[in-house]
């Protein structure tokens, strides 16, 4: 990858075209079926990465154009998992969700994403990111009657995750993102084993490797949970200790209108940082100043060198529209610190 400073991206999902799915909702059902599917899916990610290339953006994704969920759509392709055996699970503490069961021994018969991978590799010379689920994460997706243990079930899921991951890095991906939004709920895990699930799912990795952690998507369920967090947010001090001591490579945090106390990135001085500095949660579209205030206020506590201007998560939920917007917004406003550390 280039030395660009201040490299911009998105940290996940942008919303799919109508025609492919309903638009705005989480796992919202397929409009098409067998090699139309597939032919759809294939234009909506070259569409995604058009949406990118015109912001101005530096690492480009798929947008997640192919999978239905960040999570589910991963574990639909592994053996040991049941989708028609479900039951209701908590998931992560803020809300009741129908999930499929472990029934045996969880493997990765065939790769998930690589085609895609190499799809989208055939289509641009820019850095690629891509996102797969985290162990820790994926555990709170299900409902497990088999091993029985969400530890032992993470370090399965680590084994499997870190296979794909290899399979992607051969494919031409630059960054590995694993997202873990379960790292803001279960503290005492994510330092007994959590952090080294994570590091199994990344051994052997010669690409950059991130680990996303976020608040969740802009829907009511994350919303509501935020309301409750006072008026700090200071979640991250938990995590980010065992983080900075770790092998990741690149933490993506949660940063614009939000509770987080700024100088809590202090706590992974070293690492490269991914900033999200557009919110999810909202339609107003940032303006590039908003955005650059946020990027400035970063610079205090890592080196400019280390600084990924992002999206606070993903964009699934939201009017094409409204996230085309914020994407230029945070392309400008990257642009804008950008011009001033070169003293343009």
């Amino acid at each position: 990858m280039s030395k660009l400073l201040l490299p911009t991206s998105t940290a996940g999902s942008l919303p799919k075209p109508s025609w492919l799915a309903e638009p705005e909702k989480l796992w919202s059902p397929w409009k098409l079926e067998g090699d139309a599917l597939t032919e759809a899916k294939q234009d909506a990610l070259l569409v995604s990465l058009q949406e990118q290339l015109a912001a101005n953006l530096d690492i480009v994704s798929d947008g997640e154009q192919t999978r239905q969920h960040f999570v589910t759509t991963f574990i639909e392709h592994l053996q040991g998992v049941d989708f028609n055996q479900r039951e209701t699970v908590r998931i992560r503490n803020r809300y009741d969700a129908s999930v499929p069961s472990v029934v045996g021994a969880v493997s990765r018969p065939n790769s998930v994403f690589v085609e895609d991978a190499k799809f989208l590799r055939a289509h641009t010379d820019k850095p690629i990111k891509w996102a797969l689920p985290g162990p820790m994460t994926m555990i709170d997706t299900l409902y497990d009657g088999y091993y029985k243990s969400r530890e032992k079930l993470a370090w399965e899921f680590a084994k499997i995750l870190n296979e794909e991951a290899k399979e992607l890095e051969a494919a031409g991906v630059d960054i590995i993102q694993f997202d873990e939004p379960a790292f803001n709920v279960f503290f005492d895990e994510v330092n007994d084993w959590g952090v080294a699930t994570l590091e199994r799912a990344i051994e052997g990795l010669s690409c950059q490797t991130a680990v996303h952690i976020c608040y969740g998507y802009g829907i009511k369920a994350n919303t509501d949970w935020k309301k409750t967090l006072g008026s700090e947010w200071r979640q991250y001090e938990e995590s980010f200790p065992k983080l900075q001591q770790s092998k990741i490579d690149i933490v993506s945090l949660e940063c614009q209108n939000s509770h987080v106390p700024m100088e809590l990135i202090e706590l992974i001085r070293g690492k490269t940082v991914m900033v999200g500095a557009i919110d999810v949660a909202t339609n107003t579209i940032e303006t590039p100043e908003e955005v650059a205030q946020t990027l400035r206020r970063a610079l205090d506590f890592v080196d400019a060198d280390k600084l990924y201007p992002s999206t606070n998560c993903g964009m699934a939920p939201l009017p094409r529209q409204v996230a085309r917007g914020k994407l230029h917004a945070l392309s400008a406003g990257a642009k804008i610190v950008r011009d001033e550390l070169l003293g343009k």
